[in-house]
């Protein structure tokens, strides 16, 4: 049975003002919803949708547990390269199951498991402080690139090689080194057969930012002992929830729908997912890349030239009450909000009773931080609703590798099925192929050319 439910009441009329009819939802909604069910369902079919069978693949499962149990016993840190779909799974998964402070612990805190670093940006000052602090000698680096040819990647990962190679030796480096990368072809895929270097497949059918229950997200987490069968277990249930074809039984459904409805119909393209947990930030960070960049299309199925796309924001409860809220309630009409609450904080915190003769604070007494910080996502969500700014709250039981792998693969299947509402290729990332063809031309890659730039350019400037 799932621990994890979506309240959507204030998605609803009469909840809300201008709110979701009801009735609407078993009409004109569910044949929207059947019309979609059946595109996911065709691609499916045609072995587009493989995120799907992840959960199921227990071979690969095998592979990444028999390696990881040999590193985590060799290597003392594990160093994630890879940027987008590489990098922001992985991170999801180690803040919310490992913690935010995991790599502060004792080798006997962690009970012995490496330290986990993601590093998914080139910049220099992030890369030579990292460096400067782990042992090259004991740290394995998990390079991750499906086509081999990400600019990033491949940057940090021909610095990091020439580093491994000064402290270890050049013969001896590639011990240091796993490939994620595509089953057959690719840059990668090249230099670990060359130097045979251990490789884990990337699906073909998995794109990047569908990728977090394959190795790319799967290798890091066991690494650091992350129960990963309990993580796909979870996802595998929520998939067979999410195959519904009854609207109102469907999570996935709902969420495509009604988010999907807020953008086109109620003028609200700005998607908040807003975790009332700070294990739970970097998630909305991962579902920013997903939502963003499976929606975000010029173009239409039918080839019309047609912008498209609702602009996802993460956000974190309680903090952003205090930055983001205030534009919720009282500015424009153009947001709608997911809140996430865990009802099970672990060990909770109790808040002591203290200065009495203070009502400012010794109503605080007695209570704790869970308690708290979950009455303040209730009363965040309920004003936001008296003020006719429609919300809905996916609650948690608690945060572990099932509830978690529930989430993720909820919020893939809502992608999807928002992506045949909108009609357009969710798998696709036309838009970000000019920036790397710009890049590779500055750089100096052979059969790029730089851009033009205008004549007048930097004239601009004060």
């Amino acid at each position: 049975m799932s621990s994890i439910r979506l309240d959507y009441g204030n998605l609803m009329a009469p909840l809300v003002e201008g709110g979701v009819d009801p009735e609407a939802l078993s009409g004109e909604l569910a044949e929207r919803f059947a019309d979609a069910r059946g595109q996911v369902e065709a691609s499916r079919a045609a072995g587009a949708l493989g995120f799907l069978d992840l959960p199921h693949a227990r071979e690969t499962v095998a592979s990444v547990k028999q390696l990881a149990e040999g590193y985590g016993q060799w290597f003392e840190d594990v160093v994630v390269l890879g940027i987008g779909g590489s990098g922001l799974g992985a991170k999801a998964l180690k803040d919310a199951l490992l913690g935010l402070y995991w790599n502060d612990l004792s080798d006997d805190e962690r009970e012995h498991f490496p330290r986990l670093h993601v590093v998914d940006n080139p910049d220099p000052a992030t890369m030579r402080g990292l460096l400067g602090r782990l042992d090259p000698a004991r740290a394995l680096f998990n390079v991750i690139s499906k086509s081999g040819t990400t600019a990033e990647t491949m940057a940090q990962y021909l610095v990091v090689r020439d580093v491994v190679e000064r402290a270890v030796g050049a013969e001896h480096a590639r011990g240091h080194f796993l490939f994620t990368t595509d089953p057959s072809k690719g840059v990668l895929r090249r230099i670990g057969e060359a130097e045979d270097i251990p490789m884990l497949p990337v699906p073909e059918n998995v794109g990047g930012r569908f990728s977090v229950l394959s190795p790319v997200g799967l290798l890091p987490a066991a690494v650091c002992g992350i129960d990963v069968d309990a993580l796909l277990a979870g996802a595998a249930r929520m998939e067979e929830r999410c195959r519904s074809e009854r609207l109102q039984d469907n999570p996935a459904g709902l969420v495509a729908t009604l988010l999907h409805l807020a953008d086109t119909a109620w003028g609200r393209p700005i998607h908040v997912l807003m975790p009332y947990s700070d294990r739970l930030r970097s998630l909305a960070l991962w579902f920013q890349q997903l939502w963003a960049e499976s929606l975000g299309k010029g173009r239409t199925l039918q080839g019309e030239a047609r912008p498209t796309g609702p602009t996802p924001v993460p956000a974190l409860g309680a903090t952003d009450q205090h930055s983001f809220l205030q534009l919720m309630m009282e500015g424009p009409h153009d947001k709608v909000v997911v809140f996430i609450e865990v009802e099970n904080h672990g060990a909770d915190t109790t808040i002591p009773n203290r200065h009495p003769e203070m009502p400012e604070l010794s109503y605080l007494g007695g209570h704790s931080l869970g308690e708290l910080i979950n009455t303040e996502r209730r009363a965040t969500a309920e004003a936001l609703r008296l003020e006719g700014r429609p919300n809905a709250t996916l609650h948690l039981g608690a945060v572990t590798a099932e509830t978690l792998g529930e989430v993720i693969m909820m919020l893939q299947v809502a992608t999807v099925y928002a992506g045949a509402l909108y009609g357009v290729d969710p798998l696709d990332q036309p838009g970000v192929e000019l920036s790397k063809r710009l890049t590779y031309g500055l750089m100096g890659r052979a059969g790029a050319e730089p851009p033009a730039f205008p004549e007048d350019e930097g004239r601009w400037v004060v």
